[in-house]
């Protein structure tokens, strides 16, 4: 690789598996230091340990992203550590298998905490850190379903659709994403998101082999699928890489290309 990211220091929250643990891969190997965060040690550490391996810089740091204070704490530990923080990711994403009207309040708070808040919370947490070292650059991961709708055949080709605590958590990362990158540009620091679609991980297959919504994205993309974790990592990367110095407040959807979006 060509050391794009040598000595940066770059947070990553969910960073224990799918796109989360692909991206700090794939930024450690372009010289990055990476700070782990999430709530499932095993794997956080089997992560940590897996990029030191390959001759990589990392740590992991237990963090449960939906509490404010987690956030706090974590990301001193981290200036600790590192004695700086260029880079954050906000990838920590959940969802619910509910469908409005018959999704609880208690799913909705859950979604909204960890896709939403965490994304406030943790970029609450580093800005002051990133407005001291003269700048930064913040991803926040979205998703189609920020932009997008459905209808009742789209909805019965599944047999569902995502939950109304997705949607709205994902048009609040959205609505954040511009509304910091209106903040931060006097600091130098870009705040851009990515869209995933159809992109294969634990929580979108539950495990298996193929996305819960497989048959909708396949009969709306316009490049066949599915997509992979690495596909969104190497969008994440040109974000926070001098590549995209002139970019901030924009979206890049990896999501095979759609042809409409509401």
């Amino acid at each position: 690789m060509s050391g794009k990211l040598s000595g940066q220091v770059a947070v990553i929250t969910g960073g224990n598996s799918g796109i989360g643990e692909a991206t700090a891969h794939l930024l450690a190997s372009e010289g990055a230091r990476i700070a782990l965060f999430a709530r499932r040690v095993n794997q956080g550490i089997a992560v940590q340990e897996a990029i030191i391996a390959k001759g990589g810089d990392a740590k992991f740091f237990t963090c449960d992203v939906s509490k404010s204070e987690e956030c706090e704490e974590a990301i001193e530990k981290v200036v600790q550590e590192f004695r700086t923080i260029d880079i954050l990711f906000n990838n920590a994403g959940t969802g619910d298998a509910s469908n409005f009207p018959n999704e609880t309040n208690e799913a909705w708070e859950r979604v909204l905490s960890v896709n939403l808040s965490s994304v406030f919370y943790m970029s609450k947490a580093v800005w002051p850190h990133m407005v001291a070292a003269g700048g930064g650059k913040i991803v926040n991961n979205s998703s189609l379903a920020s932009q997008r709708g459905f209808s009742k055949n789209m909805y019965d080709i599944s047999g569902r659709a995502p939950s109304a605590s997705y949607y709205a958590s994902k048009a609040g990362v959205d609505a954040f994403t511009r509304y910091s990158a209106g903040m931060g540009g006097q600091h130098n620091i870009r705040v851009n998101a990515v869209r995933p679609g159809q992109i294969i991980t634990p929580l979108s297959t539950g495990g298996g082999g193929e996305h819960h919504f497989k048959k909708t994205f396949d009969m709306m993309q316009i490049l066949d699928g599915p997509g992979y974790s690495e596909d969104v990592a190497n969008a994440v990367l040109f974000l926070v890489t001098d590549e995209s110095r002139f970019i901030t407040g924009e979206f890049i959807n990896v999501d095979g290309g759609m042809p409409a979006k509401l």
